[in-house]
């Protein structure tokens, strides 16, 4: 048997991100997603279930018009109006799901083994009946009798199945144990078995390996791992993998992975942690100096794949323990070329930044490096002036005037406070030069008091690329405004 040979990959985002607490996502969020997840590469799109609202089935139904390549799908429990409605959203396939152990069966559904293997098959046939693709999944397998389960599933296979799932619902499974239950399944069913893992004990990844490398044919997973509870299996992790650690393709458009990673978490507003494995913000970030000589003179030094592969930039931080080999990099990437004297001097100035207690942001190094090197960098956004309206019965509202590589650019907006309103503007006003995303936005008060200093961090991108800024005031909106600008001016 040839190692993960035409695994295909069943996206669960849209359903999943949503289980997640705090999620909402409209069908314009949803379309957009979907759009994405199509250019990745995905085979199956699970675009939501159906039966939860009219507003869900809008959704479901916009993803469909638009006629992605990938199968789009709906999650169904093993009743015929579930089905019913999945059809009115005109999906390709439904995902249905039969609790297996006899924990979900008796307090869950209150019912017995033989009765839910009949609502199974009547479902599955049902469904089959109306032209619709079946996955037939079993939940809470992990905790299920396995005889039970795999008498189950050929049932279904007879009643028309086209693929099984076993979804590891509460994270229990281990590799070992996901490699014997697999080899023992595919060998009794004769259609392809997908594996679906939760992440409760940090092993989705592995187990979802296990059971591929076991004769699984299709794994479920999510961007950035999103889901209920500790999340499902992460995407970027399994197709990643198998590319690089077990040398075979995927059919995953790796270099689309990182801004797939961001539209996602900016649009369900579930931010990646920093130390998350390949799409975290530090995951391809140095700052110690014997790391970065390293890398200096071979990237695979300290790192196991190029940035570029997933889409990605190398980032360099500087701070007090930065050394030379850090600042020749990140002076390299910025396109500056220095000598040793001008070298010696950019690393006094970041040094004594760090030993304040600051971080070298982007920002503060072009204008370390272009002050050095006497370079000068007209702005090519420039606040004029700005007004915001707020408060406690006032939607906050905010206009800004800029000029915008020297036209006068008057815009408007409303947000969730004054700082919101502002940003946002002037984002609106310099759409003409670039679609600036905010990222990141961290704020601090350097002093006590309620006129204390405050410093704020962003992280912006634009096309792939991204930068850090800061701003300094006593004025919250403007040292916002300050951190914002900086960093357009630097991407642009």
């Amino acid at each position: 048997m040839i190692l993960f040979e035409n695994v295909r990959f069943l996206d669960t985002t849209l359903r999943d991100g949503e289980q997640t607490p705090g999620v909402a996502l409209s069908s314009e969020d949803k379309v957009a997603i979907a759009t994405k997840l199509d250019e990745l590469g995905v085979n199956v799109i699970e675009a939501g279930s159906a039966i939860t609202s009219e507003g869900e089935r809008e959704s479901i139904r916009a993803v469909v018009a638009e006629g992605l390549n990938a199968e789009i799908c709906s999650y169904c429990r093993i009743m015929k109006q579930d089905v019913d409605h999945a059809l009115a959203c005109d999906v390709d396939s439904i995902h249905l799901v039969a609790p297996v152990s006899d924990l979900h069966i008796s307090v869950k559904l209150r019912k017995d083994r033989e009765t839910v293997r009949q609502m199974a098959v009547d479902t599955t046939e049902y469904a089959k009946e109306h032209g619709l693709i079946v996955e037939l999944s079993g939940e809470d397998a992990s905790r299920a009798d396995l005889e039970f389960l795999k008498s189950l599933y050929i049932d279904g296979v007879q009643a028309g199945a086209d693929r099984l799932c076993f979804c590891d619902t509460v994270g229990l499974l281990v590799p070992e144990k996901t490699d014997e239950m697999f080899r023992d399944i595919t060998s009794a069913v004769k259609a392809p078995v997908s594996i679906h893992c939760h992440d409760d004990f940090g092993l989705a990844t592995a187990n979802t390996i296990a059971a591929l490398r076991a004769g699984s044919k299709q794994a479920h997973v999510t961007m950035n791992g999103i889901g209920e509870r500790a999340g499902n299996t992460s995407l970027e992790e399994v197709v990643m993998t198998i590319e690089w650690l077990y040398k075979c393709n995927t059919g995953i458009n790796t270099k689309e992975i990182f801004k797939t990673s961001r539209l996602v978490s900016r649009l369900t507003g579930i931010p990646v942690a920093p130390n998350k494995s390949l799409v975290g913000g530090n995951a391809f970030t140095h700052e110690a100096g014997i790391h970065v000589h390293g890398l200096l003179a071979d990237t695979s030094t300290y790192e196991p794949i190029k940035p570029d592969v997933i889409g990605r930039e190398r980032k360099i931080v500087l701070g007090k323990h930065a050394g030379k080999s850090s600042v020749t990099l990140a002076v390299k990437e910025m396109g500056f070329e220095v000598d040793d004297i001008e070298l010696h001097e950019i690393l006094a100035r970041v040094k004594e930044l760090g030993d304040h207690g600051k971080k070298v942001t982007d920002a503060d190094l072009q204008s370390i490096a272009e002050t050095v090197l006497n370079i000068q960098r007209e702005a090519k956004v420039i606040l004029e002036e700005y007004t915001v309206v707020s408060g406690n019965k006032v939607t906050p509202t905010a206009s800004v005037k800029l000029r915008v590589d020297g036209r006068e650019v008057v815009e408007a907006g409303i947000g969730d406070g004054p700082v919101d309103a502002t940003l946002a503007s002037i984002r609106k006003g310099v759409a003409s030069i670039g679609d600036v995303q905010l990222e990141e936005y961290h704020v601090d008060a350097i002093s006590g008091g309620t006129d204390a200093l405050v410093e704020v961090l962003v992280k912006l991108s634009k096309d792939g690329k991204m930068v850090t800024s800061r701003g300094a005031r006593t004025d919250i909106v403007m040292a916002s405004v300050e951190a914002l600008l900086n960093g357009i001016n630097r991407l642009i």
